[in-house]
């Protein structure tokens, strides 16, 4: 099959292609930077000679875009996305109702919201991993000191470039009260968000006259939506990421790997940025304890960092996530901790229980590589794509 593959720098790429293609597919790689658009007649027209020229019969992305959902549909062709972002506002687009469309989400909250909503075009998988690359890096040589911790932690803080909710300046003192109130609220309670469904429509109007926004053009995401998950949860995933890295440095030695090697931390030790391909498997294949502390947006799924620690062997520490419980056994191929208390306490057990830690993180890998490679994943996309 000709299979358009929209490139843009996606996490995946490689993986993606190289299994597409062991499984008999030609892949046409096609870039336009009008991809992020809702509406684009450039990107149509381009769009429109690119698949007559290859004879494309099948579109592919990593996340969900519109206007390659619509130039699909005009053209008649299957358009299949793997959305690994969230928030993710292009999925309110009004084009995810077309039949040509098969979206499919790692967060099953987000997932049967759309469903309840009528949507058709969602499915829901957890995100696949290249659960092999470890065996192949292993016999590469490497940094192991740069490489290698007790604690890991790799990701963003969320501030700066990142922090939204400081354009909110200017609101009143009773909404900015509600909302730090209600952000003290959220981080008390893990695994149900009540963010969204909590901004009652004066505080809305009083961010809405600092920071405007209006969909009633493209899709159907609310006010409510945006502020919530872009703004609110970001802002409390910089706060939580904060405290608990703080809590975790005071018992071991943490490393950052982050884009900005100015965060600063006390007691850990930033190393700054590393390549997702080249040297993040290392990190997570070489660290005692990998820490994941998910974005406050994703309601219930498992984020792809956590399969990308799983894949590389590395044992996982994380925040609890309920989709976790669907292929996964708490204690048996991933640990999770409940509060700043419980982590402090898990680690240090973890880090005198080198056996116990070792199993843990075997028992994850051996699950992806049977459960969630590629490979499977790609089986059971075409499995529903072309029934």
């Amino acid at each position: 099959m000709n299979i358009l593959f929209l490139e843009w720098g996606c996490f995946g790429k490689v993986d993606a292609v190289f299994t597409l293609e062991q499984q008999g597919h030609k892949i046409f790689f096609f870039e336009h930077p009008d991809y992020v658009e809702r509406i684009s007649p450039n990107f149509e027209k381009a769009f429109d000679n690119f698949v007559e020229k290859n004879h494309i019969e099948l579109c592919f992305s990593f996340n969900f875009y519109p206007v390659l959902s619509s130039s699909a549909k005009k053209n008649h062709l299957n358009y299949v996305s793997i959305v690994y972002d969230s928030p993710f506002v292009m999925l309110y687009s009004y084009t995810i109702i077309y039949d040509t469309n098969y979206v499919f989400l790692f967060d099953k909250h987000e997932y049967l919201k759309l469903r309840n909503m009528g949507i058709k075009t969602v499915y829901y998988m957890p995100l696949p991993v290249n659960g092999s690359i470890i065996d192949y890096l292993l016999t590469k040589e490497y940094d192991l000191q740069k490489l290698s911790a007790d604690i890991s932690f790799v990701g963003a803080l969320y501030h700066e470039d990142h922090d939204f909710f400081s354009k909110l300046d200017g609101i009143s003192n009773y909404t900015r009260g509600y909302l730090e109130g209600l952000m003290n609220a959220q981080l008390q309670v893990s695994g149900y968000n009540f963010i969204e469904e909590t901004l009652p429509k004066d505080i809305v109007d009083d961010m809405q006259s600092i920071v405007k926004y209006n969909n009633s053009k493209y899709g159907i995401e609310t006010p409510e939506y945006i502020f919530a998950n872009y703004f609110i949860n970001r802002k409390l995933t910089a706060i939580e990421r904060r405290n608990l890295l703080t809590a975790a440095a005071k018992c071991a030695n943490l490393r950052l790997y982050t884009l900005d090697n100015t965060v600063q931390i006390p007691n850990a030790q930033n190393m700054g940025a590393i390549d997702y391909y080249s040297e993040m498997p290392y990190v997570f294949h070489n660290s005692k304890i990998n820490l994941n502390i998910t974005l406050r947006s994703i309601q219930s799924g498992i984020p792809l960092r956590c399969m990308d620690i799983m894949g590389a062997g590395g044992f996982l520490l994380t925040n609890f996530q309920a989709d976790f419980l669907d292929d996964f056994i708490p204690d048996v191929d991933f640990v999770y901790f409940e509060d700043e208390r419980d982590l402090v306490f898990k680690i240090d057990y973890y880090l005198t229980h080198d056996q116990k830690r070792s199993e843990i993180a075997r028992n994850g890998h051996e699950k992806v590589l049977k459960n969630h490679s590629f490979e499977r994943c790609f089986e059971k996309i075409f499995n529903i794509v072309l029934k």
